[in-house]
């Protein structure tokens, strides 16, 4: 009998991953606990592992598919049994979508007859135009148009006074019935389950925001995002607007005032030539993208930069890193003494191990370090739980367990969450310092340059001044403004220094 594969939960607050990668093919055989597919979520990016062992007979997911957890994605048979003709997964359907919407307003005449007797006949129409035919292979008739709508908007506004089929074309789905919906129609409406939840309580249609998501899905910062911009500027809701437009029978003020959102939102048009290639962005390389603006967005971002003399720690390090080795096999780097050195400064500086919320400063009792880790296809941050109670050893042991793990896939979620300090390294490339960005809700994120021997002045006990090598290095750290003043961040840097000479 066989065994159904099924989508983890990666988490408590995963929804859905996405299937990157099938490293086993319909037909191979499988160990138990030999890995058979990558997923990505939100979280990180794992391995999955074989339930059972035998033989992967289907395959109903599809590479570059998002599904719900606990979906089945495949299923495992007896070792050597016979596969059946077609248990290979399709490519998903999403792909194919784009174009859909483009072609949808082609068909107008056979639509007139069925639209609505509301006053603004032509914008209903046009919604319900695209509805008889994809009828037959489309779950949704209404719904197709909904992810071009965002692209089209602004240029037929500058054409014409009759863009309001944005605002209606939204409103079917809405009352489209209870009923199930399936995959294809969760990524047209390019949203997923925590953003439609979000844009449930906070009244706003989703359809009429403009995502940056894969296939113009709403991401999470898109729809908090709008919902800030929303509340500094005072607009309505984008589906309370939408409302009011089927309640009442001009439907011309909804169009004006939804307009200014998507013109907010709008970004410079991008022309691309058949020399140029487009790629989808990896799930990762999005994540780290939207995070990196909403912290931008949020944080009044501050670099402070110091030169710390490494030379001791370089004595010590050429005396003991073979003996450190071969007693705990682990490398003796330069970043536990920095971990280290960092800690107790976080201790001395309580700001600098905080978070904002709101108009609240919450102090960080316990020190969870972050570390930088850079991957082949991205970059990902897990982090030393309670880094203070760590020697020297435990820390390296610990830096090095979390790097070897993030570079085969097999960290959980809980590993890269709950930071309240990050020091990251861009010195092992070469880089003399950086401005690193705060990973949010953090305050602030120490970067390690480069460590090499460079000519500097020292001093001697008698006042006198020389020409020395020295084993040198920079270190920078982005603070945010709003908590730490520039004196504080200094002082904070400072004593790191101290530690470390």
């Amino acid at each position: 009998m066989a065994t159904d594969i099924i989508m983890p939960q990666m988490g408590e607050s995963i929804a859905e991953g996405t299937i990157t990668k099938w490293l086993k093919k319909v037909g191979d055989p499988v160990k138990r606990d030999e890995p058979i597919f990558e997923i990505s979520t939100d979280k990180v990016d794992a391995e999955i592992p074989s339930p059972v062992a035998g033989t992967l007979v289907e395959i109903k997911v599809a590479e570059g598919a998002t599904v719900p957890i606990n979906t089945v994605v495949g299923s495992i048979g007896e070792a050597g049994e016979a596969v059946a003709p077609g248990a290979a997964a399709e490519k998903p359907a999403p792909a194919a979508v784009p174009p859909t919407p483009a072609a949808a307003p082609a068909p107008p005449p056979a639509a007139p007859a069925p639209a609505p007797a509301s006053p603004p006949t032509p914008a209903a129409a046009t919604a319900a135009a695209p509805a008889p035919e994809p009828s037959r292979g489309q779950p949704a008739g209404p719904t197709p148009p909904a992810p071009a709508a965002p692209k089209t908007a602004p240029p037929v506004a500058a054409a014409a006074p009759g863009p309001a089929p944005a605002a209606p074309a939204a409103a079917p789905p809405e009352t489209s019935g209870a009923r199930v919906e399936s995959i294809e129609e969760r990524i047209r409406q390019r949203s997923s389950p925590l953003v439609r939840k979000i844009a449930q309580e906070q009244g706003v249609d989703i359809r009429a925001l403009e995502g940056s998501g894969i296939y113009n899905r709403v991401t999470k910062n898109d729809i908090l995002s709008f919902l800030e911009n929303r509340k500094a500027s005072g607009a309505p809701a984008a589906g309370s607007a939408a409302t009011a437009a089927t309640a009442t029978a001009p439907s011309a003020p909804p169009a004006s005032a939804a307009a200014p959102a998507h013109e907010a939102a709008s970004r410079p048009a991008l022309a691309v030539s058949d020399r140029d290639e487009v790629v989808a962005m990896t799930k990762i390389r999005r994540i780290t993208a939207e995070n990196m603006i909403l912290s931008k967005r949020t944080s009044a971002h501050v670099t402070t930069v110091f030169q710390v003399d490494y030379t001791n720690i370089a004595k010590l390090r050429e005396r003991s890193k073979d003996a450190f080795l071969e007693k705990n096999g682990v490398k003796l780097t330069y970043l536990p003494f920095i971990f280290r050195a960092a800690i107790q400064s976080l201790k001395e500086f309580p700001q600098v191990n905080a978070s904002i919320d709101g108009e609240s400063i919450v102090y960080h009792k316990d020190i969870h370090l972050g570390m930088a880790v850079a991957l082949d296809w991205g970059l990902i941050v897990p982090v030393i739980r309670n880094a203070d109670e760590k020697s020297i050893l435990g820390l390296a042991r610990s830096a090095q367990d979390l790097a070897e793990r993030a570079r085969t896939k097999r960290l959980k979620p809980e590993e890269i969450q709950g930071g309240t300090f990050t020091v990251t390294n861009p010195g092992v490339f070469g880089s003399l310092f950086g401005t690193p960005i705060i990973p949010q809700p953090q305050v602030a994120i120490l970067g390690v340059g480069t460590i090499e021997k460079r000519p500097v002045v020292v001093t001697d006990e008698k006042g006198n001044d020389a020409l020395g090598i020295r084993t040198v290095g920079f270190l920078a750290l982005s603070f945010d403004h709003r908590l730490i003043d520039g004196a504080d961040a200094d002082r904070f840097l400072s004593a790191v220094k101290k530690t470390l000479e």
